[in-house]
């Protein structure tokens, strides 16, 4: 089966997005957790919680994605800004714990000038001081186009993350199809060789989630901008192959494309549905 949704705005709360994903054909989405340029987060309506989760569980949905927001930068050279992405953080996996069993993805960060090792190890001091025991949310880090100074444009520099955090068996990678293809990873003629360099530096197991987005720009282009699906240099044959791969079919996946409405998400989903081949 397909598991397949897109963003939808976290506005109305989570009932309202359900039923939106519902709309469309789709069985999982992704919401921002507060406004993607940062700010306090709206108040949980535990009601509005317990209706989605009913609705989710009677319409046989699989995970659904939370988003960070795009300030969050945990390797920032400013040190208000670090501590402002710690505390978001912090409160966005509490309150994710109303949502039990799911994902939380979050861009790695820019370490502005300070040199690989340095943000690594600064968004690994954010994890391990965040992070708890108890929690019941898998943190996903999102690879990256390696525009600038962006952490996590390689699979190596994941891996180093992934390692540096104590309670690792709660972390997991977001793979996103426009980042990895303009970071130089060639999932168009090299889909089974990109696959095994991931498995090889990072190891499968850690995959728990695509964003499924066709790109703007060629190869190695480290720009960073999305396109409708087969609109793109992807193509709609290789966004095809990716969603029926035998490595991948037991994913999830999340389009992220500029569409104007639901509506335009809808004919997407209907569209790689139609090419889905059950494995």
């Amino acid at each position: 089966m397909l598991h397949i949704g897109c963003h939808l705005s976290a506005s109305k709360g989570y009932l309202a997005m359900g039923k939106d994903a519902l709309k469309i054909g789709a069985d999982t989405f992704q919401f921002f957790t507060r406004n993607p340029r940062g700010g306090k987060a709206k108040d949980i309506d535990e009601a509005d919680v317990a209706a989605f989760l009913k609705l989710a569980g009677d319409n046989h949905f699989t995970h659904i994605l939370a988003h960070a927001p795009y300030t969050m930068n945990a390797c920032s050279k400013d040190a208000g800004i670090r501590g402002f992405s710690r505390e978001m953080m912090a409160d966005d996996l509490r309150r994710m714990e109303y949502l039990p069993g799911n994902f939380y993805n979050f861009h790695p960060g820019s370490h502005v000038g300070q040199g690989m090792d340095t943000g690594i190890s600064l968004i690994t001091e954010q994890l391990n001081a965040v992070m708890k025991p108890e929690q019941r949310t898998t943190i996903l880090l999102e690879t990256m186009a390696g525009k600038g100074s962006e952490v996590g444009g390689r699979f190596e520099e994941l891996r180093r993350i992934i390692d540096g955090v104590h309670l690792h068996e709660k972390m997991g990678v977001c793979l996103d199809t426009c980042h990895v293809y303009d970071a130089g990873y060639d999932i168009v003629h090299n889909l089974d060789g990109v696959l095994d360099e991931f498995d090889h530096i990072i190891g499968l197991e850690w995959l728990k989630a695509i964003h499924l987005n066709d790109s703007l720009n060629p190869m190695a282009s480290h720009k960073d901008r999305h396109a409708k699906i087969g609109e793109g240099s992807l193509g709609l044959d290789a966004i095809c192959r990716i969603i029926n791969h035998p490595k991948l079919q037991h994913l999830f996946f999340i389009l992220e494309t500029p569409q104007e409405d639901l509506a335009g998400y809808g004919a997407e989903i209907a569209l790689l549905r139609s090419c889905h081949q059950e494995g």
